[in-house]
This record gives structure tokens, sequence and C-alpha cells, in this order.
């Protein structure tokens, strides 16, 4: 089996939680929304098995389809029946830290895989995560038809963001192709000083920052503002392309802590949590992301030359 005969199998497994999500909501009659909800998760399940095979053309259509149902608040959380609190809080005692290994084991394995194999990041997050699966089964002692059950669950508490990393990836590449680069390469030719290493540092890192912000993922603002800034402003003035790419992306990353559109880290954890405030977790973290902003810019220009 090769490589993209594997990662195909990862998507078509992620397809199918999809679209038992889709079941779930279709029968739960007492989800005044469960039409609409139904609508999103098994449309999402349609395009992460079939995409590839399907017409770019209808993928577009269904993404918007998505949207309007995301944008009209047509998706909401099925009635799902869970544990009492006693019974959750006696499971914690009984297995206590040992509730962690699963979770710590995906990192582990993909990191492992990626690193002395050649099946890449993709395929071995995939592979961690049916190890800890079945590690977690071993672990809580629980049964296997509750698989299918709470994988809906807790992806229908995190709700319709799910959908936002593989947008907002896409969004990446289609601003990388479009030559957004170029034309902020041009822009800032005529504010940053030439030859003035600090003041490119500093735009470069603030440009990480602030793109990753609208962009929601540090990943797909690195291609754009380290072709536009980093290379032509830091690179080429003589920094070194490691330390100035290592740091250029984390000060990025930096920005992903002050925006609702890093919905992975701070919109789905304040849903799953019930949190009142849905910034909350962006609040919580703004007095870290500055200073480590700052620090980045001082770090890539002592280190960098």
């Amino acid at each position: 089996m090769n490589i993209n005969m594997l990662l195909e199998f990862m998507y078509i497994l992620c397809g199918i939680i999809l679209l038992i999500s889709g079941v779930y909501s279709l029968l739960d009659k007492q989800n005044p929304k469960r039409i609409g909800s139904a609508a999103f998760w098994l449309i999402f399940g349609f395009l992460f098995i079939g995409g590839p095979h399907v017409n770019p053309a209808i993928v577009g259509g269904l993404l918007l389809v998505m949207g309007i149902l995301s944008a009209t608040k047509s998706v909401s959380l099925a009635s799902f029946t869970t544990s009492s609190e006693e019974f959750r809080e006696k499971q914690a005692h009984k297995i206590g830290n040992m509730l962690f290994v699963p979770a710590g084991l995906i990192g582990v394995i993909a990191f492992a895989i990626a690193q002395f194999t050649s099946l890449g990041g993709l395929i071995g997050l995939g592979i961690g995560a049916i190890v800890a699966l079945i590690v977690t089964m071993v672990v809580t002692k629980e049964k296997v038809d509750k698989i299918p059950y709470d994988s809906s669950r807790i992806l229908q508490q995190m709700g319709p963001t799910v959908i936002l990393p593989q947008l907002l990836g896409s969004l990446g590449s289609v601003f990388a192709k479009a030559g957004v680069g170029t034309v902020i390469a041009g822009i800032m030719g005529s504010v940053v000083p030439e030859g003035n290493i600090l003041a490119g540092v500093t735009v470069y890192c603030l440009a990480m920052a602030i793109f990753t912000m609208i962009m929601g993922n540090g990943f797909a603002a690195f291609a754009v503002i380290t072709a536009g800034i980093g290379y032509p402003f830091v690179i080429a003035q003589g920094g070194n392309p490691a330390v100035v790419g290592a740091l250029g992306l984390t000060a990025g990353f930096c920005g992903t802590l002050l925006t609702p559109m890093g919905a992975n880290f701070n919109i789905v954890p304040a849903s799953i949590l019930e949190m009142k405030n849905k910034n909350g977790v962006i609040l919580k973290q703004v007095g870290v992301a500055l200073p480590l902003l700052l620090l980045h810019i001082v770090l890539m220009y002592f280190l960098a030359f």
C-alpha cells in the first residue's frame, strides 16, 4: 500500500465519523435544527471521502452551503446522553493520570513516523490517533460501541469551527499562488528603509503575527510573508535562513494566541468548556503573546546576524 493510498484511507475514516455525526443529528427529533445539522455533517463527510473524485465546482458549491448553514446558525449540538457527574468523578480517580497516556501517544507516534519513516506527518498523525483510541479502550475498559457515539458527541461540541483548518490552509495556498507575497514585497519596499536590519526584522515578525491573526494559521501565513518580507528584507540582508525561518514561524504563532480565527486553540476550547465569554481564552493569552512577540524580534535581530 503506497503513501497516497494510506492517506486516502485516513481521510475516509474521518469522513465516516462525520457521516455518523450527520446520521445522529438527523435521527435526533429533539433537536429543532436537526435538518441543518445533519446536512452540514453529511456534506462534510462526503467531501472527506469523495473530495478528490468530485468536480471542484461541486466541492466549492457544497462548501458554500456549509458556510451558509454555519452563518445562519443552523448547526447545533444533538441531544446526546452523557454519564453522570458522580460517575465521571469516580472514573477520574480510578484511572488517574493514565488518562493522559493516549493523548501523549498521538504526538509521540506521529513524530516518530514523520522522523524515521517515509510515510510523513499526516499519516503518522492518523496512525497515532488509531493507536491512542485502542489504548484508550484498554485503559478505560469501555465498550467498543461507545466509539462512534462519543466521537460524534465531541465533534458536534466543537461545531462548524472544525472546518476552519482546511479552509485556512487552502486560503494560504491560494494567496501564495495569486502572488500576494510579491504584492506585499512591493508595498514594504517603500516603507522599510533600505539596509535597515532592525526595521526588516521588526516588520517581518509583526507581519507574521498580524497575517496569522487574519489567516488563523501560522503555516499559511509563513509562505506568503516570508516570500514578501522575510526573504527580501531579512535573509537577503545576511540573515541566517534557518534562524529567520524558525523564529518567523513562531512569531506567527504569537498571532495565533490573539485571534478567533485560530479556532482549534481559542474557540473550540471555549465551546467545550462552555465558557460564558467565547473570547475568554484569547483575553487570557494577550499578556503572554505580546511580550513573546517582542522577544522574537530581539532574538531574530541578535541570533540571525
